[in-house]
Protein backbone atom coordinates (compact mmCIF):
# COMPACT_ATOMS: atom_id res chain seq x y z
CA UNK A 1 0.00 0.00 0.00
CA UNK A 2 1.65 3.37 -0.56
CA UNK A 3 2.12 5.99 1.90
CA UNK A 4 0.12 9.21 2.66
CA UNK A 5 2.00 11.53 0.70
CA UNK A 6 1.90 8.99 -2.75
CA UNK A 7 -2.34 9.15 -1.78
CA UNK A 8 -2.49 12.53 -1.20
CA UNK A 9 -0.82 13.16 -4.27
CA UNK A 10 -3.34 10.64 -6.17
CA UNK A 11 -6.01 12.99 -4.59
CA UNK A 12 -4.67 15.99 -6.02
CA UNK A 13 -4.17 14.68 -9.76
CA UNK A 14 -7.55 12.91 -9.59
CA UNK A 15 -9.18 16.88 -8.68
CA UNK A 16 -6.60 18.03 -11.53
CA UNK A 17 -4.77 20.57 -9.48
CA UNK A 18 -1.52 21.93 -9.51
CA UNK A 19 0.30 21.77 -5.96
CA UNK A 20 -0.20 25.24 -5.71
CA UNK A 21 -3.81 25.45 -6.32
CA UNK A 22 -4.64 22.20 -3.57
CA UNK A 23 -2.27 23.79 -1.15
CA UNK A 24 -4.30 27.06 -1.57
CA UNK A 25 -7.46 25.73 -0.94
CA UNK A 26 -6.63 23.53 2.15
CA UNK A 27 -4.74 26.60 3.48
CA UNK A 28 -1.20 25.91 3.37
CA UNK A 29 1.55 27.08 0.67
CA UNK A 30 2.97 25.07 -1.92
CA UNK A 31 5.88 23.86 -0.03
CA UNK A 32 3.99 22.58 2.56
CA UNK A 33 1.52 20.67 -0.20
CA UNK A 34 5.20 19.47 -1.12
CA UNK A 35 6.27 18.25 1.62
CA UNK A 36 3.03 16.31 2.63
CA UNK A 37 3.63 14.91 -0.57
CA UNK A 38 6.92 13.92 0.06
CA UNK A 39 6.19 12.63 3.46
CA UNK A 40 8.29 15.44 5.00
CA UNK A 41 5.73 16.39 7.16
CA UNK A 42 2.16 15.89 8.53
CA UNK A 43 -0.66 16.91 8.12
CA UNK A 44 -2.95 18.56 10.82
CA UNK A 45 -6.70 18.27 10.72
CA UNK A 46 -7.15 21.60 9.79
CA UNK A 47 -5.45 20.61 6.54
CA UNK A 48 -7.95 17.43 6.24
CA UNK A 49 -10.93 18.95 6.88
CA UNK A 50 -10.47 22.02 4.40
CA UNK A 51 -9.23 19.20 1.62
CA UNK A 52 -12.42 17.26 2.67
CA UNK A 53 -14.24 20.45 1.96
CA UNK A 54 -12.83 20.56 -1.25
CA UNK A 55 -13.75 16.86 -2.28
CA UNK A 56 -10.87 15.05 -0.94
CA UNK A 57 -11.16 11.36 0.21
CA UNK A 58 -9.69 12.05 3.78
CA UNK A 59 -11.00 8.49 4.56
CA UNK A 60 -8.72 6.93 1.88
CA UNK A 61 -6.11 9.18 2.40
CA UNK A 62 -5.91 7.90 6.32
CA UNK A 63 -6.46 4.52 5.48
CA UNK A 64 -5.60 3.75 1.93
CA UNK A 65 -9.38 2.45 1.21
CA UNK A 66 -12.27 3.99 -0.43
CA UNK A 67 -14.44 1.44 1.02
CA UNK A 68 -17.00 1.62 3.91
CA UNK A 69 -17.89 5.25 3.64
CA UNK A 70 -18.61 7.78 0.33
CA UNK A 71 -16.20 10.15 -0.39
CA UNK A 72 -18.10 13.49 0.41
CA UNK A 73 -18.00 16.75 -1.69
CA UNK A 74 -18.62 19.63 0.03
CA UNK A 75 -20.16 22.95 -1.55
CA UNK A 76 -21.07 25.85 -0.63
CA UNK A 77 -24.59 27.20 -1.19
CA UNK A 78 -24.90 28.82 -4.26
CA UNK A 79 -21.80 26.84 -6.26
CA UNK A 80 -21.81 25.36 -9.51
CA UNK A 81 -23.88 21.73 -9.08
CA UNK A 82 -22.69 20.50 -12.04
CA UNK A 83 -18.60 19.48 -12.73
CA UNK A 84 -16.70 21.60 -14.78
CA UNK A 85 -17.41 19.95 -18.31
CA UNK A 86 -15.64 17.29 -19.82
CA UNK A 87 -14.98 16.42 -15.92
CA UNK A 88 -16.57 13.60 -13.81
CA UNK A 89 -17.82 14.86 -10.70
CA UNK A 90 -15.23 14.24 -8.09
CA UNK A 91 -17.93 12.61 -5.10
CA UNK A 92 -21.59 12.22 -4.40
CA UNK A 93 -22.26 15.78 -3.25
CA UNK A 94 -23.73 16.60 -0.33
CA UNK A 95 -24.97 20.45 0.91
CA UNK A 96 -24.77 21.76 4.07
CA UNK A 97 -28.80 21.90 4.01
CA UNK A 98 -29.00 18.14 2.61
CA UNK A 99 -29.80 16.57 5.85
CA UNK A 100 -30.99 13.46 4.48
CA UNK A 101 -27.69 13.57 2.48
CA UNK A 102 -25.46 14.48 6.31
CA UNK A 103 -27.73 11.30 7.63
CA UNK A 104 -26.58 9.35 4.90
CA UNK A 105 -22.81 10.31 5.67
CA UNK A 106 -23.37 9.60 9.26
CA UNK A 107 -25.00 6.35 8.68
CA UNK A 108 -21.91 5.49 6.67
CA UNK A 109 -19.46 6.46 9.05
CA UNK A 110 -21.26 4.23 11.84
CA UNK A 111 -21.42 1.40 9.80
CA UNK A 112 -17.44 1.77 8.46
CA UNK A 113 -16.35 2.38 12.42
CA UNK A 114 -18.50 -0.82 13.47
CA UNK A 115 -16.66 -2.67 10.77
CA UNK A 116 -13.20 -1.64 11.34
CA UNK A 117 -12.49 -2.39 14.86
CA UNK A 118 -8.69 -3.03 14.18
CA UNK A 119 -9.16 0.53 12.61
CA UNK A 120 -10.54 2.41 15.77
CA UNK A 121 -7.97 5.24 15.38
CA UNK A 122 -8.07 5.88 11.46
CA UNK A 123 -12.39 5.71 11.58
CA UNK A 124 -12.39 7.92 15.00
CA UNK A 125 -10.72 10.83 13.23
CA UNK A 126 -12.23 10.22 9.89
CA UNK A 127 -15.80 10.79 12.10
CA UNK A 128 -14.56 13.77 13.73
CA UNK A 129 -13.16 15.24 10.65
CA UNK A 130 -16.64 14.99 8.73
CA UNK A 131 -18.95 15.65 11.80
CA UNK A 132 -16.05 18.86 12.09
CA UNK A 133 -16.95 19.86 8.60
CA UNK A 134 -20.71 19.17 9.12
CA UNK A 135 -20.17 21.71 11.89
CA UNK A 136 -18.73 24.05 10.54
CA UNK A 137 -20.82 23.86 7.46
CA UNK A 138 -24.08 23.80 9.52
CA UNK A 139 -23.14 27.25 10.69
CA UNK A 140 -21.49 26.58 14.10
CA UNK A 141 -23.28 27.06 17.48
CA UNK A 142 -24.49 30.27 16.07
Amino acid sequence: MSGFGARLREERRRLGLSQSAFGALAGVKKNAQFNYEADRRAADARYLTAAAAHGVDVLYLLTGRREGAPAIEIRPAGAAAEPPAGREPASPRVTPTDRAGWRRVSGALRRFEASRTADVVGAGIVAFLAYAVLFVFMGGLG
